[in-house]
């Protein structure tokens, strides 16, 4: 390697009196006639952002303590050694609407079109854990994801797709040891080894309290469910990832890019004391954690704030955990698509901000991403658009020569300087959250809901004033009574949502009462304790008993989150 001579290797003050001599004799003259778009540039975590970066900027930088190499701490610039020169990212296509049987007819579709990664979506009462003939569920099943409510829904989703095969992903938190205990039990119906299942639970909880609002029962509780998960999953199946701790919702409520990554490692760290009070080992256990955060719309901010995530994760883990595993430390990520980045105006505009998450996450290395569809600001996609997002990332892999090396763009003064930045601030963040006691300390007091309200407030009064762009939507509208094309989209069969009670009224029927009514007062006695629950819920998913009856058991053992009341 050839030694680094120049301005490079160190000569700030030469720097400094050729960067003066262009501010006078070149910029000043033309700032005189023509003067900058805008008094001040910020990034959307309203991080300053400098007309140029030099050298200068990254004074202080170490490149083996604070960059190194991929596949070795820090991972600034990869968790693997080769990247995508290897193998590149995995694609991760989102799909579940209405019946187990028409989203088991999507699946195979998108498996059609070459992909062996599928992620899941659940309707809202099998998010919140009720039955689809529950009153609390009347009106919601099947419209935002997949009405699962027994083992036998998930026979039918995986119906003729071959699980030992593909990667499985579901994106469920408050009911995940129950969703995944009819999965591993279907599996085992089908005589197969639960070793050999490959797939991610969200599983996290804790964001649920501050973002999107799917939870059930109080904090504690919750928290000693997907403990339960973690620790059966290290038992029973080493290939499956127990936990992706979930940023991208909180990006979705209104968190910045340092908010959304700081939260992130803050509930981690409350995740991996969790797994280390139960008797697990950080390396045991910590290896097999995904992290998910989200694309948004400031390009290099969002590659910053991967990279940032990779040596922040890597530095806390070090410094308060001690893993000896070097694998307990990256921070391995799914990225994809906000919903709240697309709009209903001028939808095919969609395509090319679909495009531009895709390009984030492949440039700051991320491991799985999602595309949404054009459509997502409206409903869920056709498969048209799912086609279209899906062949957005297969281009991206095999046309334009982005996963021809690694970190293509470490070393940027830009994209360096703000990967400090952003890492900086998340740490000062991580630090006021300890000063209050913890993360849960800080869900309590409701520090984490009023900062997460307050950024995405500011947020919406730049949208409104249209300080923030969307094209098509505040800027470079359409002029009134111009013809704008309507796009196709998806309706969900109204009747299916009589049709799936009609098939969980002949489930109850078949099945054997007695073992059924056994099984839930099993859960009775070991909610109460201190027993893990997932070999439970696996027996009795086997018995036939449903999500909701489970969920019912455990909300009169538990009660539930009164988000008026510290939890």
């Amino acid at each position: 390697m050839s030694e680094i001579t120049g301005t490079a290797a160190g000569d700030p003050i030469r720097l400094e009196q050729v960067f003066k001599r262009w501010s006078e004799a070149t910029l000043a003259p033309i700032l005189k006639k023509s003067p900058e778009r805008k008094p001040e540039f910020l990034s959307e975590a309203n991080i300053p952002i400098k007309r140029l970066y030099t050298p200068a900027d990254l004074a202080g930088t170490d490149y083996v303590e604070d960059l190194g190499f991929p596949g070795e701490a820090p991972f600034t610039r990869g968790v693997y050694p080769t990247m995508y020169r290897t193998r590149p990212w995995t694609i991760r296509p989102y799909a579940g609407f209405g019946t187990a049987q028409e989203t088991n007819q999507r699946f195979k579709y998108l498996l059609d079109l070459n992909e062996k990664a599928l992620t899941i979506a659940f309707d809202l009462p099998t998010q919140i854990g009720y039955d689809s003939d529950a009153p609390q569920a009347a009106g919601s099943v099947g419209k935002v994801g997949v009405a699962i409510d027994s083992i036998e829904d998930m026979q039918v989703l995986f119906d003729g797709i071959p699980i030992d095969q593909a990667s499985v992903a579901m994106t469920i938190n408050a009911t995940a040891p129950v969703v995944l205990a009819f999965y591993l039990a279907m599996a085992e119906e089908r005589g197969m080894d639960l070793s050999v299942l490959q797939g991610t639970t969200q599983n996290d909880i804790l964001k649920e309290y501050v973002a999107r609002g799917t939870y059930i029962f109080p904090v504690r509780p919750s928290l000693r469910l997907t403990t339960d998960l973690i620790e059966y999953c290290f038992h029973k199946t080493p290939k499956w990832n127990t936990l992706s701790i979930t940023g991208v919702h909180m990006r979705e409520a209104g968190a910045t890019a340092v908010q959304e990554l700081a939260f992130a490692i803050a509930h981690a760290i409350v995740y991996i004391e969790a797994a280390l009070e139960r008797g697990l080992d950080v390396d045991e256990f910590a290896p097999r954690l995904s992290y998910s955060l989200g694309c948004y719309r400031d390009l290099f901010e969002e590659v910053a704030k991967f990279r940032a995530a990779r040596r922040l994760f890597a530095r806390v883990m070090k410094k308060r955990f001690n893993p000896k595993d070097p694998r307990s430390s990256m921070f391995r990520i799914y990225c994809g698509t906000l919903g709240s980045t697309l709009t209903r105006q001028e939808p095919e505009n969609n395509i090319v901000r679909i495009a531009m998450h895709a390009l984030m996450g492949a440039l700051g290395g991320t491991q799985a991403i999602f595309t949404a569809g054009l459509d997502e600001a409206f409903a869920l996609p056709t498969e048209r658009s799912a086609r279209i997002a899906l062949r957005t990332q297969q281009m991206m892999v095999d046309e334009f020569g982005i996963t021809n090396t690694i970190d293509p763009l470490g070393g940027s003064y830009y994209v360096e300087s703000l990967t400090n930045e952003i890492e900086r601030q998340a740490m000062e963040i991580l630090d006021q959250i300890d000063a209050m006691g913890g993360m849960i300390a800080a869900h309590e007091s409701g520090w984490v809901t009023r900062a997460i309200d307050e950024a995405s407030y500011a947020f919406q009064r730049k949208v409104e004033s249209a300080e923030h762009v969307y094209v098509g939507m505040n800027k470079y509208r359409a002029e009134e009574g111009a013809k704008v094309d309507a796009i196709e989209t998806f309706r969900v069969d109204p009747d299916l949502e009589r049709n799936q009670r009609e098939r969980l009224a002949a489930l109850r029927a078949r099945r054997d009462g007695p073992r059924a009514a056994a099984m839930l007062e099993r859960i009775d006695v070991a909610a109460r304790g201190k027993e893990n629950l997932m070999p439970i819920f696996i027996e009795a998913a086997k018995a036939r008993v449903t999500l909701g009856e489970i969920c019912g058991v455990l909300r009169k053992c538990w009660g539930v989150h009164n988000p008026m009341q510290a939890y």
